[in-house]
């Protein structure tokens, strides 16, 4: 076989400065001393379990080689199997892929489902590459964590440039290798293929709920509010659509390349279809462009950062205008950004608790697949929103009772349980 020209790899940016990892375990530490979490129990559960990295020769469509690089991170498995996404990116790494899944534990933990943490990534460009590419890459990476993954053991999801067709084609690899359909392998798949009604808009409409709950805890009428959403994708996207359809006010939206404004409220539907024609939000005629920086910093009541990490930073929290946000995305603060937040009275309903909406319907197409047996979508709202609200209003209870924000409260809870079943389990041997 001969080797053909190599490919020039997408450009990787530098290490971000607020390595997401260490935000977590700098949160980890200060929710496990206001719990006397004792010694050994810190050392357990802020350890990851078990880390895999791969290599992901692929053949582009130009017949030229590349060698990919990949990440399954399992944090934890106490609670019951692991669970967490696969994102595709050229600036994703291990230390990303550690803090995401040491989040997803904490998130299943406070809502209550039977999972563990878990969480993988693919450094590649996916919006540089063919579907038929995308195919190649995901089917290798599965065939490389297979031996880890299963619906026992760690069932993946959609996350960022991954979607419901990657998740059919893991299940398939899977399947294939198993010698018979796998459904419950993954979560997030097409309704055909053993998915969940509601499962794609899941992450937005419990962020509805944390909305609705926020708002009322800060007596805000959100029939008089103006809201910025930073991200127009599945999460950004959903969320924006559905308060538009209750009547709030989204004065702006943003995609990768930068935002746009309109003081009297984007007509969100007709933008939210542009984009998905179009991939882009650049030449929508509705509103005026902005950066992404200066997005966040636009006066509101409510901010929904939904698009990556580290997007409100020591730099520019204290330029937000804002009352509350409702973190849609992961890690999207920094740690060292949270006093500087809390000195404004700004109330964060941080993202394990605030996106945990898509790993709760993960679970429901999870218990389906295993059942055989499908709920309609209303079945799956209903009890979407009773988990989300639940949680938050539990979260908010020990904000009460500990005197500590949103964001400690959730940590507290999320190791609080976990720690509970570590020690009840005890250790092998």
């Amino acid at each position: 076989m001969s080797v053909t020209q190599p490919i020039t790899t997408p450009p990787v940016r530098e290490a971000p400065e607020h390595n997401p990892f260490e935000s977590m375990l700098r949160r980890f530490d200060k929710a496990a001393e206001t719990l006397g979490l004792d010694d050994g129990l810190y050392q357990i559960l802020k350890a990851p379990e078990k880390e895999l990295k791969v290599a992901i020769p692929i053949q582009r469509d130009d017949g030229t080689y590349e060698v990919l690089e990949g990440w399954r991170v399992q944090h934890n498995s106490a609670m019951g199997p692991c669970k967490g996404g696969i994102r595709y990116s050229p600036h994703v790494n291990v230390d990303e892929v550690r803090a995401l899944a040491a989040w997803m534990t904490w998130k299943c933990a406070i809502v209550g489902v039977p999972f563990g943490g878990a969480k993988g990534g693919v450094r590649c460009n996916p919006r540089e590459m063919s579907l038929k590419e995308i195919e190649k890459v995901t089917r290798r990476y599965t065939s490389a964590i297979m031996d880890i993954i299963g619906p026992d053991r760690d069932v993946p999801a959609p996350d960022m440039y991954t979607n419901e067709q990657v998740m059919a084609w893991i299940m398939d690899t899977y399947s294939v290798h198993h010698r018979h359909t796998v459904t419950g392998v993954v979560t997030g798949k097409p309704w055909g293929l053993g998915g969940s009604m509601g499962r794609k808009e899941a992450t937005g409409r419990g962020l509805l709920t944390m909305v609705r709950e926020a708002s009322r805890v800060k007596k805000l009428d959100l029939a008089k509010a103006e809201v910025v959403v930073q991200g127009s994708g599945n999460v950004g996207g959903t969320i924006a659509v559905l308060l538009s359809e209750i009547g709030v006010n989204i004065k702006a939206m943003s995609d990768i390349d930068g935002g746009l404004v309109n003081e009297k409220g984007l007509d969100v539907p007709a933008l939210v279809a542009y984009i998905e024609k179009h991939r882009t939000l650049d030449g929508f005629k509705g509103g005026d462009r902005c950066s992404n920086q200066e997005l966040l910093e636009l006066r509101c009541d409510i901010l929904l950062p939904c698009a990556t990490e580290n997007e409100i930073t020591p730099a520019n929290a204290g330029k937000l205008n804002c009352k509350i946000i409702v973190e849609g995305a992961n890690g999207p603060t920094a740690a060292d950004a949270d006093a500087i937040l809390d000195s404004n009275d700004v109330f964060v309903i941080p993202d394990i608790l605030a996106n945990a909406g898509g790993v709760v319907v993960s679970y429901f197409e999870w218990v389906q697949d295993r059942r055989g047996y499908f709920w309609d979508e209303r079945d799956v709202n209903n009890r979407l929103h009773k988990t989300m609200q639940k949680a938050f209003r539990q979260v908010l209870k020990r904000t009460k009772t500990s005197k500590v924000n949103m964001r400690t409260a959730a940590y507290m809870d999320g190791i609080d349980r976990v720690a509970h079943v570590t020690k009840m389990r005890g250790l092998y041997p």
